[in-house]
């Protein structure tokens, strides 16, 4: 987003016919692979675009479509819309703007892969918030989940030595990606607490007041950085259009036919995605990195299968 992004109800009633389950699930798979791109085109991009100037450019580009997408999608009462816009400040302010710094600043200091897995402990993190902060109910299953996350992040940022990390702390970029993780939970919470607000409009506005805000930053910084090649100029339109509004379309278009709480289960295709392209690309994945994806991945399985999902509220996505 971010990721970032709001689930509306389903719309269908009854078992969804064969061709729109079908239609449902590939627009799923394409919401998360475009995510998972963010990743890898990010950390290209991080390499000659400072990520105030990124974070910047990126709603820049993506503010005009993603308004017409809501017109299209939705079309809101804006004026109505305007009025919650406390809300919508401060969740542009966590998703829109800190979110997706941290995550750049992280890709400048981690691989792709590495930065996703420790995402992918996301939604369990979001569980226990829930549970310490909205009075939702614990219960064994998501105890044991989001203990197997955790351990699934430490050993991925430790490099499989969990010690180490209470001895040396932990490297930069997994600071920086431990700490978006923070500040996307808090948006999820917010999102949760705020009043139902339609996804695609919220996210739109939220994206206005992203760059109304980080303008006077990126200009103070002597930005906005631009592509300075074409590989760059792609990777910035690749990030401003593909996975802050086409993902959005296919999300949101699959969740008038999957549920909400169904559809949360496909997230974890972003981890799967980043580390084919890094095995593409020639990277290689550690048994460290093997070993905490799968507790991470488990333990994220275990505390969101089955779990109802307030309509309207935030949900995970990877940014």
């Amino acid at each position: 987003m971010t990721t970032q992004a709001t689930a509306p109800p389903s719309t269908t009633s009854g078992a969804p016919g064969g061709r729109a389950l079908t239609v449902a699930v590939l627009s799923l798979m394409g919401a998360t692979l475009f995510w998972a791109g963010n990743y890898v085109v990010g950390a290209a991009a991080v390499e000659t675009i400072d990520p105030v100037s990124l974070v910047w450019l990126r709603w820049v580009i993506a503010v005009v479509p993603l308004l017409a997408l809501a017109q299209w999608l939705e079309r809101p009462d804006w004026r109505a819309l305007l009025r919650q816009w406390p809300w919508i400040v401060g969740l542009s302010a966590l998703g829109m703007i800190a979110y997706t710094w941290l995550l750049y600043v992280a890709l400048e200091y981690t691989p792709p892969f590495n930065a996703s897995l420790i995402n992918a402990f996301n939604p369990a993190l979001i569980v226990l918030m829930a549970v310490l902060l909205l009075g939702d109910r614990m219960t064994a299953r998501k105890v044991v989940g989001v203990a197997l996350a955790l351990v699934g992040v430490l050993v991925v940022i430790s490099g499989g030595d969990i010690a180490a990390v209470f001895r040396t702390g932990v490297g930069t970029g997994e600071l920086f990606m431990v700490s978006a993780v923070c500040v996307w939970t808090a948006y999820t919470i917010a999102g949760r607490m705020s009043p139902t607000l339609p996804p695609v409009s919220s996210t739109a506005l939220q994206a206005v007041v992203a760059v109304v805000v980080m303008a006077p930053v990126t200009f103070a910084m002597g930005g906005p950085t631009l592509p300075p090649s074409s590989g760059s100029l792609w990777a910035l339109l690749f990030i401003a259009v593909f996975p802050s509004v086409l993902s959005y379309l296919l999300w949101n278009r699959a969740l008038e036919v999957i549920p909400a709480s169904s559809a949360g289960v496909f997230m974890n295709l972003v981890t799967v995605y980043v580390a084919a392209f890094t095995v593409l690309s020639g990277g290689r994945i550690t048994v460290p990195e093997a070993v905490g994806g799968v507790l991470v991945i488990t333990g994220v399985v275990l505390t969101n299968v089955q779990r109802r999902i307030r309509p309207g509220a935030a949900t995970t996505r990877p940014g």
